[in-house]
C-alpha cells in the first residue's frame, strides 16, 4: 500500500492512463492511479466503438482531435504500445436540407482549422458503401484522416510506460472518501488505507459524477448505456469502409476485421450503469440500418460478440477539464460524452500542464472548465453520435 503521493488519479481507463503517463514523462513520478476493479481497462475504455475523428462542430474538440490523432500515428515509437490507428475515414450522410444548410458553418470552421474535410454528392458517397441507399440524401462529408483505434492497446501502453517511469497502479482500490484541509483535498480514502496527496485527478469516466459527489462537489456527468451490435463475418462490406453515420437517425456502422459493428443511441433511456445489451432496442436499430444500408439484410447477427458500455455525458456534450474553483488541487478530466478515446493524448498533456505549470497552455481549455455551467456559457457540441 502507498500512503503518500504527489498526485492521485482516480480511474485507470484511457484518460487516467494518459494523465499518469504525461505527468511521469515530465518527471512527476510520485503518482498513484486508483482502479476500482480487479483489472484495469475493463470499463468504458474497453467497451468503446473506438472511433477517432476531426469532424466536430466545436473548435476545441477539433484541436483536441488534431493533437491526439497525430500522437496515435506515432504511438508505438513514442510510448511503446499499440494504437492500431486505421485511417479509413468518417462519412457523414445528410438527408435533411435544413440540417445540411446549417452544417455549412461547421464545414467553414473545420476548414479554417485545416481539417481536410471533403463535401460529397450523394452519388459520390455511394462509392464508399456498397448498395448505400442515397434516395433521400442531400449531401455528405468525408475526412480521410478519421478512423478508429484500439482503446485497450492505447490505455495499456500508457499504463505500462507510466509504470516504467515509477507510477503505481492500485487495483480493487475505489476512492471511498476524501480528506480536506483549508479548502484543499489532502487525502484519498481507499479500502487499503488513506493516500495523502497534493493533487487529485477525477478521471473516473461514467462514475466521475458520483466520485465528485463523494467529495461534496456537483459535477454534471451522468452515465448512459450505449449498445454495439455485431454481425457475423460479412465480407460483402470491405474492411476499409469509413465509419459511416446516418445523421438523420444517428445510426452508424464500421468494420472490425470481417464483422460489422452497428450502433444507434436510445436517447430516451434514463441514466444508469447498466452495461447489458438491450435486445429490445435492436428492432429500432435494424430499421434504421436496413433503410440506409440495405446490404446488411444479408448479414447475420452475432449475439455473443455484441456488447454495451457507458457514455459519460455532460449537458453540452463537452468534457469537464481543469481545476475545481472551490478546491484548486482537485482536477476533473471526465465527461467526454463518447469522445474520451479520441481525445486521451491531448487530455493527458493538458492536465499535466494544469498541475505542473499552473495552467493548461498547449490548447486553451477555458470553455471546458466546470465554471461554464454556473455562468450559463455553454457551446454545445453538435456532432454527437
Amino acid at each position: 500500500m502507498v500512503h503518500q503521493a504527489q498526485v492521485v488519479v482516480i480511474g485507470a481507463g484511457i484518460i487516467g492512463a494518459s494523465v499518469a503517463y504525461h505527468l511521469a514523462a515530465r518527471g512527476c513520478t510520485e503518482v498513484v492511479v486508483l482502479e476500482k476493479e480487479a483489472v484495469e481497462v475493463t470499463g468504458s475504455t474497453a467497451r468503446s466503438a473506438a472511433g477517432v475523428r476531426h469532424q466536430f462542430s466545436s473548435r476545441t474538440n477539433i484541436l483536441l482531435s488534431q493533437y491526439s490523432i497525430e500522437r496515435y500515428k506515432h504511438f508505438t515509437e513514442e510510448i511503446g504500445g499499440h494504437a492500431e490507428l486505421h485511417q479509413h475515414g468518417y462519412l457523414f450522410l445528410f438527408n435533411d436540407q435544413a440540417t445540411w444548410q446549417a452544417y455549412q458553418a461547421v464545414l467553414e470552421l473545420q476548414r479554417s482549422l485545416n481539417v481536410p474535410v471533403q463535401v460529397l454528392t450523394p452519388e459520390q458517397a455511394a462509392g464508399y458503401i456498397p448498395e448505400l441507399n442515397i434516395s433521400d440524401l442531400v449531401g455528405a462529408t468525408y475526412c480521410a484522416e478519421d478512423g478508429f483505434v484500439d482503446p485497450h492497446g492505447i490505455a495499456m501502453g500508457y499504463l505500462n510506460k507510466a509504470r516504467e517511469l515509477g507510477v503505481k497502479v492500485l487495483r480493487d482500490a475505489p476512492a471511498l472518501g476524501f480528506e480536506f484541509a483549508d479548502d484543499q483535498v489532502v487525502g484519498v480514502q481507499t479500502p487499503q488505507g488513506t493516500i495523502h496527496c497534493q493533487y487529485v485527478v477525477n478521471a473516473a469516466g461514467p462514475y466521475a459524477g458520483e466520485v465528485g459527489k463523494t467529495a461534496g462537489f456537483e459535477i454534471p456527468i451522468k452515465p448512459y448505456r450505449r449498445c454495439i451490435y455485431v454481425s457475423d463475418p460479412f465480407p460483402a462490406l470491405p474492411k476499409d469502409i469509413p465509419l459511416t453515420i446516418d445523421v438523420g437517425t444517428g445510426a452508424y456502422i464500421r468494420k472490425e476485421q470481417e464483422t460489422v459493428l452497428m450502433g444507434l443511441s436510445n436517447l430516451n433511456e434514463p441514466s444508469s450503469h447498466d452495461t447489458t445489451v438491450d435486445w429490445d432496442w435492436l428492432d429500432t436499430v435494424l430499421e434504421a440500418m436496413l433503410n440506409r444500408f440495405p446490404i446488411l439484410e444479408r448479414a447475420g447477427l452475432s449475439e455473443r460478440q455484441s456488447w454495451a458500455g457507458s457514455y459519460e455525458i455532460t449537458p453540452d456534450h463537452l468534457p469537464i477539464l481543469g481545476r475545481m474553483p472551490n478546491c484548486p488541487n482537485w482536477l476533473n478530466a471526465a465527461g467526454f460524452s463518447g469522445h474520451g478515446v479520441m481525445h486521451a493524448p491531448a487530455t493527458g498533456l493538458l492536465i499535466a500542464e494544469e498541475i505542473l505549470d499552473g495552467r493548461a497552455h498547449s490548447i486553451e481549455i477555458d470553455e471546458l472548465r466546470i465554471e461554464r455551467f454556473a455562468a450559463g456559457e455553454l457551446h454545445a457540441e453538435r456532432n454527437v453520435i
